[in-house]
């Protein structure tokens, strides 16, 4: 499904603060001392919106993990939930709940807070095994959209939400009226399904972000990385009491360098570092020209400032050491040499030899099924030899439990027989530019340059959108799996936005089913076109990668019990 309905800038720093006044009213309500039990997913996306300074304002003294047993001592007055409304989480609040000692003194007082909805279902269970009644509290806190970033928001949910668009059109019939009295934010709002550019995820990302995020992979804004690039460097002590704690490093748009060279191809980055590391030595230098009381006075304020400069500037230097010890490796190289002959058509109906060889040599699964069913994307399902011979071979290889995972991966259209007898794809390919041979990695003037060539799919209907329009796509729009289809909504002309000139005008595109990171470098790179004319604001179900992305479809297999 692709849909885009027509109606300023959106704030996500109110977006965050609701957010916070939220959770800070639910917590004055619960007066005295708290501890939370925290629902372990929920801990990461929580950290985006509050930190825990903020907790502590509203009397937090103790948080813990959420798991089967007698909770922890804590000397607080209330007890808190944090959970998803899941069955198999309440079973473990019951556990918790009546292992309590209620001849202790004083007592604690348990609330719970459900997330993102307060669900019948759990409250019912609570209400059977007969704990509801020790719940003073039982509220909702709607973590719908989490801002990530400046432009981005994702509801970090497991699983994608289908069919906005007639939702919010039967909402519109529903409730006639109530909505004309709010000023639109966007100008348009773009729904791309993911099922309509099922290849973009398989590809490996080629921007620096996208790149950390496929090998070590980003969590709600943070990454762990391998120590031993970080450690302090002292004379004569060789690599003795090297750490061993991965090094974990939040990313995001507050640091001046990395908002620079996250969306760049990875190899423009190292021009960029080294300019840095050039400017900032001369920076330091200063110091020995600085005469007078004044200019000393100067330099001391400055510092702080340039610190942190050269500290980020050595982080980055080490997650693009690590990086290239990866992309220059010749088993990286022959992955995406066979990614992009796929991705520009060739050879995509037989069985390939790489693949063959990758699976003889028993590599990773997942590498295996991204590859299959980035072929199969793009010759629109293979030929039953050929899907066959592949199907043999990985359940040979790697165990005959995993035809679970590729029945999943059929249903999810990722792995699937060409039944048409006819291959979309060139036609598709070629009237949407997807695949662009002169690629500029160093100062790109297209979208495939996030991708080294191929131009995601779901950002080039977003750019053909916003100019010239669909239209001019019409017969390949019908190619691409699911409706299409565009609704306007009719404003009272106090509520139509009067354009000043050279405003651009914005856009949301939310990602139904996932979104990765270089499909919103893409994104970002079509906002800051001199001529776009159109700024874009990006909202997902889930940020993913081909490896998060196909592990999600991977039926997990319970060990046997003897």
């Amino acid at each position: 499904m692709a849909a885009h309905l027509s109606s300023g800038r959106v704030n996500l720093t109110a977006l965050r603060e609701a957010g916070r006044r939220e959770l800070r009213q639910f917590l004055d309500k619960c007066a005295g001392s708290k501890a939370i039990v925290w629902d372990e997913y929920l801990t990461g996306p929580f950290g985006l919106i509050a930190q825990y300074s903020l907790l502590k304002e509203h009397e937090v003294e103790k948080m813990v993990t959420l798991k089967p047993g007698r909770l922890p001592q804590a000397d607080v007055k209330n007890v808190i939930f944090f959970v998803r409304p899941k069955l198999e989480l309440m079973d473990i609040i019951t556990d918790n709940v009546l292992r309590e000692d209620r001849g202790r003194s004083p007592q604690r007082d348990f609330h719970i807070l459900f997330v993102p909805r307060r669900s019948l279902l759990c409250e019912q269970w609570l209400k059977e095994q007969g704990v509801l009644g020790s719940f003073i509290h039982r509220e909702q806190y709607s973590l719908d959209l989490i801002p990530v970033d400046g432009d981005l928001l994702s509801m970090e949910s497991e699983s994608a939400f289908k069919h906005v668009a007639n939702m919010m059109i039967r909402m519109k019939r529903e409730f006639p009226g109530s909505q004309n009295s709010i000023f639109p934010v966007f100008d348009t709002l773009l729904l791309l399904d993911r099922n309509v550019d099922l290849l973009t995820p398989l590809a490996t990302q080629l921007t620096y972000e996208g790149l950390i995020d496929e090998i070590y992979g980003i969590q709600n804004t943070y990454v762990k990385l391998p120590p031993e690039k970080f450690a302090p460097k002292k004379q004569g002590e060789g690599g003795k009491d090297l750490p061993t704690e991965p090094k974990k490093l939040q990313l995001n748009s507050a640091e001046e360098l990395y908002a620079e060279i996250r969306d760049k191809n990875f190899n423009a980055v190292g021009s960029v570092l080294s300019k840095k590391a050039k400017i900032i030595s001369a920076a330091f230098e200063e110091r020995h020209h600085a005469k007078t009381v004044g200019e000393i006075k100067q330099f001391v304020s400055q510092l702080p400032h340039m610190q942190a400069a050269r500290s980020s500037l050595a982080n980055h230097t080490s997650i693009a050491e690590l990086i290239k010890d990866i992309t220059t490796s010749e088993d990286f190289f022959d992955n995406l040499t066979v990614e992009q002959e796929f991705m520009s058509g060739i050879d995509t109906d037989k069985a390939n030899n790489y693949i063959e060889d990758c699976i003889a040599q028993k590599h990773p699964l997942i590498k295996i099924l991204r590859l299959v069913c980035l072929q199969s994307v793009c010759n629109s399902g293979l030929k039953q030899k050929v899907l066959d011979h592949y199907k043999r071979e990985i359940l040979q290889t790697y165990g005959y439990e995993h035809i679970l995972t590729l029945n999943n991966l059929e249903k999810a259209g990722l792995l699937k027989l060409q039944t048409s007898g006819r291959n979309n794809y060139p036609t598709i390919r070629k009237t949407l530019r997807l695949w662009m041979d002169d690629v500029n990695e160093q100062n790109p003037n297209d979208i495939s340059y996030v991708y080294s060539g191929y131009a995601p799919l779901s950002v080039r209907l977003a750019q053909l959108l916003a100019r010239p329009g669909w239209r001019s796509i019409e017969e390949v729009l019908k190619m691409l799996p699911g409706p299409h289809f565009e609704e306007r909504q009719q404003l009272p002309t106090g509520l139509q936005k009067k354009r000043q000139h050279g405003e651009n005008r914005v856009t949301l595109v939310f990602f139904l089913g996932g979104v990765t990171y270089a499909e919103i470098a893409a994104l970002r790179f079509l906002s800051q076109m001199e001529d776009g004319g159109t700024e874009y604001v990006i909202a997902t179900t889930k940020l993913i990668n081909g490896t998060s992305w196909i592990k999600s479809l991977m039926e997990k297999l319970e060990p046997a019990p003897f």
